[in-house]
């Protein structure tokens, strides 16, 4: 059976299919866990990142924590690389940090900071400062990685973070996440705060993505992973209205080739914060707990049945190796 983790702002959940739900545990309650990654090579080794914490680490699928020494503790992304086994950590303010031995140790990649915008890079709810919303290893090629600055830019680096190309052409500034195809080498995708972009050259250029939706504050993105022409991203009309916890005005779209956007549910109240392929199916985690799936590229939606511990929100949603 599968298994998903989720961070919830607040801690971090396991979620194990069963027959007929999935059972729901919960740990590092009351942390701030807001982020988390799996290792792909092995299912029960996840990173936590902590609010104002660090990186928390467990071996054993959430059972036990143990805390690593991350140089700062605003922790808001973190990645685990395929190629090569590299984890990735970035902060508020906006560096980022690299360990080459499952977290014992960390340097910072500080060419980033060294970037020509660097200077221009601020977050608008806190503008004297900024933070690496994303972090994307390529899966094809070690040493690539996407990062985007919320709110700075999209970087890549070709040689795992000693070196960088600033924010590139056609994609956008405002990150939000990032995702590479699994199996189409030099596909990734981009949901941003004024819309979305795609790449065909392994993230070097970006084209804008943007027509069909009526609503460009896009969040979350997620590529089919039979069909590099099939993605969805979600969507609302705004900031205020995504996180402002009472109406998200939001709705998931799909995008086929270069047709444009196509919406694939009514407009959620729920912000779905998280979108996930998992075993045929597109998952997405909501702002207030729930979780849908789709098994048919979302002309249908049913809703996941959890049971055990509650979640109040899903911020991020991982699937388990």
């Amino acid at each position: 059976m599968s298994r998903l983790y989720a961070a919830t702002g607040e801690a971090i959940a396991r979620l194990d299919e069963t027959a007929d739900g999935w059972d729901v545990r919960v740990s590092l309650d009351g942390s701030g866990a807001q982020c988390l990654a799996v290792d792909p090579a092995d299912g029960d080794v996840v990173y936590a990142g902590l609010r104002a914490g660090g990186v928390r680490k467990t071996v054993d699928g959430g059972e036990t924590w143990g805390e690593l020494a991350v140089p700062h503790p605003e922790v808001f992304s973190l990645a685990v690389s395929a190629a090569d086994g590299a984890v990735y950590a970035g902060t508020e303010p906006s560096m980022l940090f690299r360990s080459d031995d499952g977290g014992e140790t960390w340097r910072e990649l500080s060419a980033m900071r060294a970037l020509p915008s660097q200077p221009t890079w601020s977050f608008p709810p806190r503008p004297w400062t900024s933070h690496v919303r994303w972090i994307a290893p390529s899966p094809h090629e070690a040493g690539r990685i996407l990062v985007g600055i919320e709110l700075g830019g999209l970087m890549v680096s070709i040689d795992g973070g000693e070196t960088w190309h600033d924010h590139r052409p056609g994609a956008q500034p405002d990150v939000h996440s990032l995702a590479w195809h699994p199996s189409a080498e030099g596909r990734a995708y981009e949901a941003g705060g004024g819309g979305a972009a795609w790449t065909f050259d392994s993230g070097l250029s970006w084209e804008p993505a943007d027509d069909g939706r009526d609503r460009d504050y896009t969040w979350s993105v997620a590529p089919d992973p039979e069909e590099p022409d099939c993605w969805f991203v979600s969507a609302s009309t705004g900031p205020f209205a995504a996180h402002g916890g009472r109406d998200a005005q939001a709705r998931i779209f799909r995008r086929l080739g270069r047709e444009p956007w196509q919406p694939v549910t009514d407009e959620l109240r729920a912000m779905p914060y998280a979108l996930r392929f998992l075993d045929g199916r597109l998952l997405a985690g909501l702002s207030d707990g729930r979780i849908l799936a789709s098994g048919d590229r979302g002309d249908s939606w049913s809703e996941l049945a959890l049971r055990g511990e509650r979640i109040s929100r899903i911020g991020a949603l991982v699937a388990a190796a």
